[in-house]
């Protein structure tokens, strides 16, 4: 066996053995999504917080950045848009409600846009085997967004949260069936 194959074969072993930490790390998702379906007005506000200090942090690195830059014309480029960054995510803080609304409606979008491309990528490939699933996954994308364009923007106040309970729950089911599959593989 090679180097890279031995050294492999050493970190799958390492990971069989924690495979209790993944079990833990799943049951753990799961509690903080119960507690995210429980509440989805908090759990919004807690998705803008995270957006905004992602977007705070980006806007951040790009000043910095700008001064790194050669040329009068990027510099301003990175700078202004370091900055903008920067005041999107100070937005995202002063007024959460606002930014989730905001959020919603370019959440809203991008699923009709994604559903379409989509449904017009699965239309393309007709012939081939499969594409019938692209196209009813456009569908279902392009209806969810729309029906959260449809009820915009009274539904700003959980959607967001509700998209996150989601995510923690399937995220959660997977570290643990992923830990017990280790469990099983031992």
């Amino acid at each position: 066996m090679t180097l890279q194959g031995d050294s492999l074969k050493k970190t799958i072993g390492e990971t069989r053995d924690k495979w209790g930490w993944f079990i833990a790390l799943g049951v753990l998702l799961l509690i903080f999504g119960g507690i995210a379906f429980g509440n989805l007005f908090i759990a919004t506000v807690a998705s803008v917080y995270m957006i905004g200090w992602l977007m705070l942090f980006a806007g951040a690195i790009e000043i910095v950045h700008s001064f790194g830059v050669k040329t009068w014309g990027r510099f301003f480029y990175w700078f202004l848009s370091g900055l903008l960054y920067a005041v999107a995510g100070f937005f995202a803080f002063y007024n959460p409600l606002l930014a989730s609304t905001v959020f919603t409606f370019l959440l809203a979008v991008a699923l009709i846009a994604a559903g379409l491309l989509r449904v017009w990528v699965g239309y393309q490939h007709w012939s081939e085997k499969g594409s019938g699933w692209i196209v009813t996954a456009g569908v279902v994308t392009a209806l969810a967004g729309l029906v959260i364009a449809m009820h915009w923007p009274v539904n700003s106040l959980w959607v967001l949260g509700l998209f996150l309970a989601i995510d923690l729950v399937f995220q959660g089911w997977t570290f643990i069936a992923f830990g017990l599959a280790l469990k099983k593989a031992i």
